[in-house]
């Protein structure tokens, strides 16, 4: 091979190595939804987020009125506003609903039957919100590690899910915080979710 030859093949590498590194321009940006945190006072909602955000469990406090947290996954972004819990707070829920693209709803597997029964009251009313009741659902029986956690098959029908949420898209997950691999894999099948009414959004 003559030195032209070996120089020409050299260079044509250089510009092979250059396009690779300078023309391949930033990776694509990750979709970001706004979602909408909503459950009982102690049901664990700001502990799961701040797990999933990987904050100290030391610095954890019980949301009074509404907090937001951006919580990163590796194909989307969650902007995740939670509201209070509280009785005084749950009245206002709905003014926070306006812009939510979906819904997380956690409820205390383990509480007694009253509060399991004000949590289905509240789940029964998001789902039936007209801002709401088109939006994916994410719901989650938390605090399986408990003695006194109900299965899931036990809180899918103690809430009527079937009957009430038939034709709507809804996951219900079994969750706990020593188990952040199953509550990473049920925010992904909310993301799943998401993307799928994105799509449809735009082949309409």
């Amino acid at each position: 091979m003559s030195d032209l030859r070996i120089t020409e093949a050299f260079l044509y590498m250089d510009y092979l190595c250059f396009r690779a590194l300078c023309c391949k321009g930033p990776p694509p940006a990750r979709p970001e939804y706004d979602l909408v945190c909503i459950g009982l006072t102690g049901s664990g909602k700001t502990s799961l987020l701040s797990k999933l955000c990987s904050e100290s469990p030391e610095n954890v406090v019980s949301t009074t009125g509404f907090s937001i947290k951006a919580v990163p996954f590796q194909n989307a972004i969650l902007n995740v506003k939670e509201l209070g819990g509280a009785d005084n707070i749950r009245k206002y829920w709905s003014r926070y609903y306006q812009g939510s693209q979906g819904v997380i709803f956690v409820l205390d597997s383990a509480s007694s039957e009253d509060d399991l029964e004000t949590a289905r009251n509240e789940l029964h009313s998001a789902l039936q919100h007209p801002q709401l009741c088109t939006l994916p659902f994410l719901i989650l029986a938390n605090h399986q590690d408990k003695p006194a956690a109900r299965s899931v098959q036990e809180v899918k029908k103690y809430f009527e899910l079937e009957p009430l949420a038939r034709g709507k898209r809804w996951i219900l997950q079994p969750c706990s915080l020593d188990d952040t691999e199953a509550l990473k894999d049920s925010f992904s099948q909310l993301i799943n979710l998401l993307e799928e009414k994105d799509h449809e959004a735009v082949r309409m």
